[in-house]
């Protein structure tokens, strides 16, 4: 049932999808700004306290309905699973803006790529060169594809229901809007951060390997081994210079941006970034996750035969 779900899910989200900024999930945002409103009051136990509250009652819940619908039938456990699957994961979360920029570069409109890039990653663009414009998109693509895609499809297989997506999809909401602005002057963010954190510890190092074993592996694990912990963030550091290992491209990189130069160290080896990476940063999002399809369903058959 687990392959079926990921499977039905990932088709009907490329038919039909569903996209970023969707009624369920702006209903969520607007419940969060309102725990954050009532509940901060400096500390961090009431940070734990909104994030119980946000969490918490969603993911019991999906598992309640689950397991009723699946007692009544198989097939009713089934489209649920679908249906949460669908709100939570897919390709098509972040591939448009991708697209879009894609598809500009290649017709040489460079200021339309620009904007596409700027609403997408909420980053100054106007300085940018194409060569840097293909850098900060393959780099965006690149963890937004283990976001939508890789993290929760690991939680989805290893907890039961759809709890596990459910869970990992609220989690990485909340470490966005809590998580990314938390300090020690701010403490409110911090236990979503470690919680987030740790629900990423295993699926970005999976991820990082998959993309390693699709691409340049030799590549991929020096610069994961070498690089990754000169990013800021070393989960998407792991995951940034795998790939960038893995594509033969480098990544990182000096940009210019608010008329000044902001560095950031090198990820990758080989050619500089252009459009025509863009494509194979989308073939080898694509190939990873035909990898985790297959090894789920030989996971699945060695689960029935045992």
């Amino acid at each position: 049932m687990t392959l079926i779900s990921l499977i039905i899910a990932l088709a009907l989200e490329q038919l039909r999808p569903l996209g970023n900024r969707n009624r369920v999930w702006l209903l969520f945002t607007r419940y969060a700004n309102h725990l954050e409103r009532n509940l901060n009051a400096g500390s961090e136990r009431h940070g734990v306290l909104a994030w119980a509250a946000a969490i918490v009652p969603l993911v019991l819940l999906s598992l309640l309905v689950y397991y009723s619908l699946r007692s009544m039938s198989p097939i009713l456990g089934l489209l649920f699973n679908v249906l949460v699957l669908y709100l939570t994961m897919g390709f098509r979360h972040f591939s448009s803006a991708f697209s879009e920029i894609s598809q500009a570069l290649a017709e040489g409109r460079e200021l339309d790529a620009k904007v596409a890039l700027a609403n997408w990653t909420g980053q100054p663009t106007a300085e940018l060169s194409v060569e840097e414009i293909s850098r900060l998109a393959i780099e965006q693509g690149i963890v937004d594809s283990y976001r939508h895609v890789f993290g929760t499809m690991f939680w989805f297989v290893v907890l039961p229901g759809p709890a596990g997506a459910l869970l990992y999809r609220l989690c990485s909401m909340l470490n966005q809007k809590w998580g990314g602005r938390s300090s020690e002057e701010d403490p409110f963010g911090l236990f979503t951060a470690r919680f987030a954190a740790w629900l990423d510890w295993i699926p970005v190092r999976l991820t990082a390997a998959s993309f390693a074993v699709m691409g340049d592996f030799e590549d991929a694990v020096y610069c994961w081994r070498s690089q990754a912990r000169t990013w800021g963030n070393y989960a998407n550091g792991i995951l940034l210079a795998s790939a960038a290992g893995a594509l033969g491209v480098k990544l990182g990189d000096p940009l210019r941006q608010d008329y000044s130069l902001r560095f950031r160290p090198e990820l990758g080896l080989g050619d500089n970034a252009d459009p025509q990476y863009l494509k194979s940063a989308v073939g080898l999002v694509w190939r990873s996750a035909l990898l985790w399809l297959a090894v789920t369903l030989l996971i699945s058959l060695a689960s029935h035969m045992g």
